[in-house]
């Protein structure tokens, strides 16, 4: 499985990124997600979104974040807005599939500055 991650960058507080993956391999999708990583800190998760839908977020980031997939094209999206500072991390797209196997992307740089 090959994921591939875009959508990072550069934007001020307040502002608002579209994070997009798309999956390319053989697999049947459990989950679909995103995790993040600051510097000097430990990976953690953002949202993931189920095969049957159910969506799981990160209390830091409820009401501002909406995850969202596109099942045709194997691709998830993560809509972030109100953004803050604390939120400056790369971000990883992860897929999970029916037998249990994890697979990363590659990282996408989200920075927001104060």
């Amino acid at each position: 499985v090959q994921l591939q991650a875009s959508g990072g960058g550069l934007v001020q507080a307040g502002g608002s990124l579209r994070l997009s993956c798309s999956a390319a391999g053989s697999f049947v999708v459990s989950t679909l997600g995103w995790y993040r990583q600051a510097p000097g800190k430990q990976r953690e998760l953002v949202a993931i979104i189920t095969r049957g839908e159910t969506t799981i977020y990160a209390d830091s980031v409820k009401g501002r974040f909406t995850i969202s997939t596109e099942n045709t094209a194997n691709a998830v999206y993560l809509q972030m807005n109100s953004l803050k500072s604390e939120d400056t991390a790369v971000y990883y797209c992860y897929l999970e599939d029916v037998y249990s196997v994890e697979s990363w992307g590659q990282g996408t740089q989200v920075t927001v500055s104060s």
